[in-house]
């Protein structure tokens, strides 16, 4: 952990749709500039969890993100104050250009020099982005779909990017690709926390891993122990 504490603290969460628990008391941290994967089968709680830091679901417990409470915080101030999320489906705005995809993740700056500068950043990220760019997006493939998400965060300049199941339904060859382009943008000291069922991808590019099973946490490691662990090389990596 860095020396300044976590950029997101999150302790004894519990988080339910109407009778049932989905989340249940789960604990975890990630430090300024770290890339922390969170790991477990489908229907294990990741995406549960990822809604309740960006309040789109109401929870128990604390939540601290940059020293601050989150609890009482609407999702709309979170972009603002430099926490994003790509969600799982990718939730392009499909009847409007990649363009202007990329302009709707800038709505909340005002710094008309700094979004064109990085709005050709990212189209050197992603330069099938740029060759599309004036293409409505929901004619993009899958692949295309989920770089133009992550091109959208990255236009509101996000100190914590949350990435929620970014390879799911995608090619093997985009799924390498999206996670290239996972790798570059935490070269560039943007903090990660990444859910993600591929174990092995997310494993390779994370710095710590946390194990979620039914709700809670179970394990938790340096990624290169998980991904040596027999229990996750059995439960998730196929072996």
């Amino acid at each position: 952990m860095s020396a300044a504490g976590p950029i997101l603290e999150v302790r004894d969460l519990h988080v339910a749709y109407g009778g049932i628990v989905a989340v249940k008391g789960v604990s975890f941290e990630v430090a300024n500039g770290e890339t922390v994967c969170l790991i477990g089968a489908n229907g294990a709680g990741k995406t549960t969890t990822l809604k309740a830091l960006t309040r789109l679901l109401p929870a128990r417990g604390t939540l601290h993100y940059d020293g601050q409470s989150l609890l009482q915080r609407p999702p709309h101030e979170l972009i603002g104050a430099g926490m994003t999320l790509v969600p799982e489906g990718r939730g392009v705005f499909a009847r409007l250009t990649v363009a202007e995809n990329l302009n709707m993740g800038a709505y909340c700056r005002r710094d008309k020099v700094g979004i064109t500068v990085d709005r050709e950043r990212i189209f050197g990220l992603l330069p099938r982005l740029k060759e599309r760019a004036k293409q409505v997006a929901g004619t993009l493939s899958g692949g295309e779909q989920q770089m133009l998400a992550i091109g959208r965060a990255l236009m509101s300049r996000p100190r914590l990017l949350l990435l929620d199941e970014p390879s799911m339904g995608l090619a093997p060859m985009m799924v390498q690709k999206v996670f290239e382009v996972i790798r570059s943008v935490a070269a560039q000291g943007v903090t990660i926390l990444l859910v993600e069922q591929n174990a092995r991808l997310a494993l390779s590019v994370a710095a710590r891993g946390y194990v979620m099973e039914s709700g809670r946490i179970t394990l938790t490691d340096a990624a290169p122990a998980l991904l040596a662990n027999p229990k996750v090389r059995e439960a998730y990596l196929g072996e």
